[in-house]
């Protein structure tokens, strides 16, 4: 496993070693010991595999708020999409700001979505799926989200959107008071 920081603290890109021969390949997903590398004392409460249907379909922009707040590992397994990230923490030098990471079965890359972070992600092909890692259980009562076309993010989707949830086209956009995000 190595370990790529991006320009937002905390947002990092976790390259695969996969041992691959004749037969195919091994790539191991979970290894606590390595996942010390992203922060010591990690621990993952919780494992979700989501599958999305079309092409061009569009999920997120999600994050849990404290005390619930959680960090999440993303890695599509099969097919592939464009996952995102948006710094939500008003104290940090890129709050507002955004990383697009092609993730794929084929690259094995995952992207490392810290608290404080909002991820959603669209889809490339149709049929894909995704696993979760988070580090927080799931509570209705800290869902909290931003809009995928929130102007003031301008995160540029690589595809035309197919399908949107009616509940993720209905959140807000954000307004002049949007320092007390999180």
């Amino acid at each position: 496993m190595k370990l790529e920081q991006t320009k937002i603290e905390g947002v990092s890109i976790i390259h695969s070693e996969p041992f691959k021969d004749e037969r195919g390949f091994f790539n191991r997903i979970f290894c606590q010991k390595e996942l010390e590398l992203i922060r010591p004392g990690i621990v993952i409460a919780q494992i979700n595999h989501s599958m999305t249907k079309t092409k061009g379909t569009i999920r997120g922009m999600h994050f849990q708020n404290p005390p619930h707040a959680e960090m999440k590992i993303i890695r599509c397994v099969k097919g592939s999409i464009f996952d995102v990230a948006v710094d939500l923490r008003k104290d940090s030098p890129t709050f507002l700001q955004w990383h697009g990471e092609i993730l794929s079965a084929e690259n094995m890359k995952a992207l490392v979505v810290p608290e404080g972070c909002a991820h959603g992600f669209q889809s490339l092909e149709d049929d894909i799926e995704m696993i979760y890692f988070h580090t927080q259980f799931y509570s209705k009562q800290s869902e909290g989200a931003i809009r995928y076309d929130e102007p003031m993010l301008n995160i540029q989707w690589p595809l035309k959107p197919t399908i949107i949830s009616e509940r993720d086209a209905a959140y807000p956009f954000l307004t002049n008071n949007y320092k007390g995000i999180l």
